[in-house]
């Protein structure tokens, strides 16, 4: 870093002295605690970017905007919840909800018809099969039933066809006589043969029934002593991987109903499994083994029974609203490797896995959050959903298009498509400087391309108020007007990506205020008192009845000060609406002047006593601070080896590379040496700092 004095100086005030022999007195308070300088706005890591608005754009976990898919609101359900969606090769969609539950189905134009309604709670999941037809699972009557997707009336309990009873597998001599048992259906899904597959909980069985075949009977495919299973997927060998809810279980069970145990998460529940293209199994798990499950939903019935729901903790979170302790985990499981965590979130429940490419997709609830999770555990945050949960998903593989995903809501149910995005723009968080702030030049991470930053900036929270209209910056800096408020927006082009974005802005602090002043000659005021005390003087405000509206503090009563004909004594009251903690500098102007002149600086206390004024000088300083590669931060002065004292560039702002300063020293009226030494120090953004210094001579 380079320093170069241009010009040093000393100026000779003359004073004169009269009667009286000052004429007048000025006060300039200044905060002792203030943020001095120039401030810089960064937004560089992934929890910052979250805070914004992405339209098309990926917030990768390294902290870069690239582009992404963008969200499409398809259709609002009258239901708090879509449990489950089903998709066909054409893009009809079929969703299982609840509140009330029902099976929708809805066309590409986003028009819905009621194709299945049932008294029970919630349709949990729709299925299609193979045979064409659309199997759909119920709870708390754990049962399935088998629809027609092209049915142009509804159907309902009565009219479905029902392919699966849990209520047939309960065990007579096990039920209370009065209480109706609850039954669980978690997942569907088919074998190549056809078959369907019921994963179910209290207990957690998994059922088998070839669907197709009219009156075929289920049979218990797998048994475990889990309460529940959870979720299920096929790996390439024609296992079923299934996961559990009680112990954290993921199992693969053979063609002949045999399981084994793959894993135990260190969590309770496996909310879903998935399979790579690799075969590797992932399986994402949330809750804790230390703690007790969620308490139960009371559910009441017709007549005089009534039902306790027991749900796993992840359906309790989301119809609860509430957030689940420690967020969640997912796991790859790898052929002939320890189990390796992948990704955790402390915020998310992960509810649905899917994979997407050779990437992982994990749809998660409490923040709507969308992840594409990399095999290598990097990640990037690619969508916001508006609804706070993100509960299920189905895949569609659009030819030359690549995968759309069909994401299921709740609070409030809505089915909404993840897909191809023209739009790729990312508006920031806003930034509240607390004040009127002027906003300076914007600093992004190298290796940044192919985009352009835009701002905004306004004085009241909401930008839909009367802000500024969005402007593209004016050779690298803001060219929004001053305001407390400002946000920027980037849109991305073609292999767009941006990295952390910097914002210089100097903040306008509240002036302090000086509610009274108070000139006393012939008197001296001193914190000691030695020996026998000398005759007084009372240095008061005048009464409050004499300053309507000015409040004093709790140390504003009478003082005493000592007689003495050669001084002066000061006084004065002042606030600050910044609530900063104030020093002050006091000037004086001889009778017949009109310059001000120093007279002392940094006084903490609010009251001072000096002689009569002498011939005093100030140093007139000129300097340039120039870095390499970083622009200027900060710089200070101290005179005579004294305090370090803060110094603004001239224009204020301090944001660019090179910067010049222009500054007047004064000296003390009592000051008596003849030679000064001035030293000046001056830091980049990165800390680096750069010191120089020079000698005036006496004159």
């Amino acid at each position: 870093m380079l320093l170069f004095f241009r010009t040093l100086r000393r100026s000779f005030i003359a004073c004169r002295l009269a009667a009286p022999v000052v004429a007048a007195i000025a006060i300039a308070p200044s905060p002792l605690a203030f943020s001095q300088g120039t401030h810089l706005w960064t937004q560089s890591r992934l929890e910052e970017f979250e805070k914004g608005t992405p339209q098309g754009v990926a917030i990768a976990s390294d902290g870069h905007l690239t582009e992404g898919p963008s969200l499409k609101e398809l259709a609002t359900t009258p239901s708090s919840y879509v449990w489950s969606v089903a998709v066909d090769k054409a893009g009809v969609a079929y969703v299982g909800t609840a509140s009330p539950a029902t099976v929708l189905r809805i066309g590409a134009d986003g028009k819905a018809f009621t194709l299945f309604e049932t008294k029970d709670l919630s349709v949990q999941v729709v299925r299609l099969g193979p045979d064409g037809a659309l199997y759909a699972a119920t709870l708390p009557s754990g049962k399935v039933y088998k629809l027609n997707p092209n049915a142009t009336a509804k159907q309902d309990d009565g009219s479905a066809t029902v392919v699966f009873d849990a209520a047939v597998f309960d065990d007579p001599a096990s039920e209370n006589k009065g209480e109706k048992k609850s039954h669980y259906i978690w997942e569907l899904s088919f074998d190549a043969a056809g078959r369907l597959y019921i994963a179910t909980g209290a207990p957690g069985v998994i059922y088998r029934v070839d669907a197709s075949k009219p009156g075929a009977k289920p049979e218990a495919f797998f048994k475990s002593d889990e309460e529940h299973i959870r979720s299920l997927a096929w790996d390439a060998m024609g296992n079923l991987i299934a996961g559990s809810d009680g112990s954290g279980l993921v199992y693969r069970i053979g063609p002949d109903g045999k399981g084994y145990v793959l894993f135990e998460a260190p969590r309770r529940e496996i909310t879903a499994v998935a399979m790579g293209g690799n075969g590797t199994i992932y399986a994402a798990s949330v809750g804790d083994k230390s703690r007790n499950p969620l308490p139960a939903l009371p559910v009441q019935g017709t007549g005089s029974m009534t039902m306790t729901i027991v749900q796993p903790g992840s359906m309790q979170a989301a119809n609860l609203s509430a957030s689940v302790p420690e967020g969640s985990e997912i796991y790859a499981i790898a052929e002939g490797q320890a189990p390796r965590k992948l990704w955790s979130g402390k915020d998310e429940i992960v509810y649905a896995l899917a994979m997407w490419g050779n990437d992982l997709i994990a749809l998660t609830g409490n923040r709507g959050r969308i992840f594409c999770i990399h095999e290598d555990g990097s990640f990037a945050d690619i969508a916001h959903l508006e609804a706070q949960q993100g509960l299920s998903l189905a895949t569609l593989h659009v030819e030359k298009e690549g995968d759309a995903l069909y994401i299921g809501t709740g609070n409030t149910g809505k089915l909404v498509l993840l897909g191809g995005s023209e739009k790729h723009e990312y508006a920031s968080d806003v930034l509240d400087t607390g004040a009127m702030a002027r906003f300076g030049r914007v600093e992004v991470e190298p290796g940044s391309a192919n985009f352009d930053l835009l701002t905004r900036s306004g004085n009241v929270e909401q930008p839909v108020r009367g802000w500024s209209e969005w402007q593209p910056l004016k050779d690298g800096a803001v060219a929004s007007p001053a305001g407390r408020y400002l946000q920027w927006k980037a849109v991305l082009g073609a292999h767009g990506r941006l990295g952390s974005v910097a914002v210089n802005y100097l903040p306008v602090n509240a002036a302090p205020v000086v509610d009274d002043l108070v000139v006393v000659p012939g008197a001296r005021w001193s914190t000691q008192n030695n020996g026998a005390p000398p005759p007084t003087v009372n240095i008061a405000f005048p009464s409050a009845s004499q300053n309507a509206g000015i409040s004093f503090d709790a140390g504003a009563g009478p003082l005493q000060a000592a007689k003495d004909r050669m001084a002066i004594t000061v006084r004065w009251a002042a606030h600050d609406d910044n609530g900063d903690e104030l020093s002050y500098s006091l000037f004086l102007r001889g009778d017949g002047e009109t310059v001000w002149r120093p007279l002392k600086t940094e006084i903490t206390d609010k009251v001072y006593s000096f002689d009569a004024p002498s011939c005093r000088s100030q140093i007139n300083v000129t300097f340039d601070a120039e870095d390499a590669s970083s622009p200027i931060a900060r710089a200070e002065y101290s005179l005579d080896t004294g305090p370090w004292q803060f110094i603004q560039p001239v224009g204020g702002l301090s944001d660019a590379r090179r910067e010049d300063y222009d500054l007047q020293i004064p000296l003390p009226v009592e000051n008596k040496v003849a030679e000064h030494l001035i030293t000046v120090r001056v830091y980049d953004r990165y800390e680096n700092i750069g010191v120089a210094k020079t000698v005036i001579a006496a004159h």
